[in-house]
């Protein structure tokens, strides 16, 4: 009886001990980890419903310094609202409350005033103190003050595909677009009742704390340096103003670990005012969810798989005639021009030459060809943490048998890609071969304390790290004495394209209407960032080089500068 005694003793002890370890870990997190979130809660729980109540985690982006800046936070202000009972003259009242709140609108205050039976109408938000406080001065029957939070972007447009918005999808808040949509589960904050005495929320916990498996809570920290976004969404408004494309959006990313640093398309919103946009397309993200012909930036990639096959090397030559027929179909360079006999494959690349691809498509076999595209990940989604990810439209070297095809898609006409697509698989080249999953969200902080730092994987192509190297070498030689715009110190691969767009009415293309980009990365050496930028159909400008050249070396000579890279030539 006395050993019997001594086990249940021990037992009960146990769950004593695990109980206090329980309320003392549960009261840490109230009064420690969470004591600004129930500070606020104490504050306004007797002057607010609890169905008002909004708490989201925050998103943030960080600076090189590993400081954080919020992108997307709570903001706390106050609302007006009615009891239409004890209003006795609502034009009166309206005159009043407007000299304070000019934004108050009369015929839906005077709707809600006058609504019988009815004790609670909201009539105006986001007051700051100094409004609440006047208000409230006025001590007008049936007018009263309550606190209330919302979402707040401090960047306004900044970013703000990237970041997305929260709306109401039917009756319920929730992220809508960009990470507040992608991260709902970890952002969105359960809506505990503010009223409940504070023991009983304590115990009430415990199962929940014990058992349940649901997604954690926590702010998201992304790979976005706000330095940086904003460079580069001013060069996209000098190029939008200059040439006046329909649209336009730019990639910064290191080609090494699929950090994204900026990301940018134009015309973009202001999700603190997202209401007002008319056209709800403005929302979606074209760096992942469009995809676009973008013509000769494409051609590295083909001529890397021809380097590694041994079909040519930079210094092969051919017969350059100006154009060529496959098919009865004519292909012409850009100017329509023949370089001659002695052109070589480097010439093809420095004068983006679509005939020179064209014959390094015929070296390579139309297999090989389709091969080097698909090991590139082309046609296939890259993974990114985004939401509505589409994937390139590749289909017609993937089951034509027309060679034409396959001619047109050695300089990148006939295959459509979206921007993030191209720059994964063009940052294979400046990562020996290697593709990466291009994301925004480098870490979790969950709201028990811990972290989530996130890990992406690389995948190899067929293309080696010697072959990487050498076709990197052409493309600074693009830049070196193509475009001669070489930096004295750092060594620079790019390459242009400018390609037709496509008409869907005719499946033709536009004569007169042209899709630009630019693509670079650099330290060509030991790459750093990668830059693709685009612009479609801009206006008063022939070819990629005059759009994007100048842009493209602010980007270069700024990220070079901000991130003090030393030089590597």
């Amino acid at each position: 009886m006395k050993y019997s005694f001594l086990i249940r003793s021990r037992v009960i002890l146990c769950f004593v001990i695990l109980f206090s370890l329980i309320l003392l870990g549960k009261l840490f997190l109230l009064q420690v980890v969470h004591e600004n979130a129930y500070r606020e809660m104490a504050d306004r729980q007797y002057v607010t419903p609890s169905s008002d109540i909004y708490e989201r985690g925050t998103i943030y982006f960080e600076n090189k310094d590993d400081s954080l800046v919020s992108a997307a936070t709570q903001t706390s202000g106050f609302k007006i609202a009615i009891d239409p009972t004890k209003i006795v003259n609502g034009e009166g009242v309206f005159k009043e409350l407007s000299f304070i709140v000019a934004n108050i609108d009369h015929d839906g205050f005077i709707a809600s005033a006058t609504k019988a039976n009815d004790t609670y109408e909201e009539v105006a938000h986001r007051l700051t103190q100094e409004q609440a406080d006047a208000v409230s001065a006025l001590k007008i029957p049936g007018v009263s003050i309550f606190k209330e939070n919302w979402r707040f972007y401090p960047g306004n447009n900044l970013a703000s595909h990237t970041i997305g918005f929260v709306g109401y999808q039917g009756n319920t808040l929730s992220g809508r677009y960009g990470l507040e949509r992608e991260y709902d589960s970890v952002l969105a904050r359960s809506a505990d009742n503010p009223y409940i005495n504070f023991f009983a929320e304590v115990f009430s916990n415990i199962h929940k704390t014990l058992f349940n498996n649901t997604t954690p809570e926590g702010d998201v920290v992304t790979t976005i340096d706000p330095q940086v976004q904003e460079f580069l969404e001013s060069k996209l408004e000098q190029v939008q103003t200059q040439y006046q494309p329909d649209s336009l959006g730019g990639i910064i990313m290191n080609p090494t670990d699929g950090s994204i640093y900026a990301m940018s398309a134009k015309p973009d919103f202001d999700p603190n005012n997202f209401s007002s946009v008319k056209d709800i397309s403005v929302f979606s993200n074209p760096l992942v969810e469009h995809v676009f012909e973008f013509g000769s930036v494409v051609k590295p990639l083909v001529m890397a798989g021809a380097l590694n096959m041994g079909v040519v090397t930079p210094e092969t030559t051919y017969d350059d005639k100006g154009e060529v027929t496959i098919e009865n179909h004519k292909i012409y360079n850009f100017d329509k021009r023949g370089r001659g006999p002695g052109t070589t494959m480097q010439d093809v690349l420095s004068q983006s030459l679509n005939t020179g691809m064209v014959f390094v498509e015929k070296q390579m076999g139309r297999i090989n060809l389709r091969n080097y595209l698909v090991t590139y990940d082309i046609g296939k989604k890259t993974g990114i943490d985004l939401p509505n990810e589409t994937s390139g439209l590749i289909s017609n070297i993937l089951t034509s048998p027309r060679e034409i095809e396959y001619a047109n898609a050695a300089f990148g006409q006939g295959i459509a890609l979206t921007p993030m697509e191209l720059i994964r698989a063009l940052g294979s080249l400046a990562n020996n071969g290697q593709l990466v999953v291009p994301h925004v969200v480098k870490e979790i902080k969950y709201d028990d304390g811990t972290d989530k730092v996130m890990t992406y994987p690389t995948t190899p192509t067929m293309i080696p790290p010697a072959t990487a190297q050498e076709i990197t070498q052409m493309m600074v030689t693009v830049m070196d004495k193509g475009l001669k715009v070489g930096l004295p110190h750092f060594s620079v691969a790019v390459k242009t394209g400018t390609a037709q767009i496509a008409d869907n009415a005719t499946g033709g293309y536009y004569t007169n209407e042209y899709t630009h980009s630019f693509v670079g990365f650099f330290p060509a050496s030991n790459p750093k960032f990668i830059v693709f930028l685009y612009a479609v159909n801009p206006k008063g400008v022939e070819y990629s080089a005059t759009t994007w050249t100048q842009p493209f070396l602010d980007i270069t000579n700024f990220l070079l500068n901000y991130y003090n890279v030393p030089p590597d030539r």
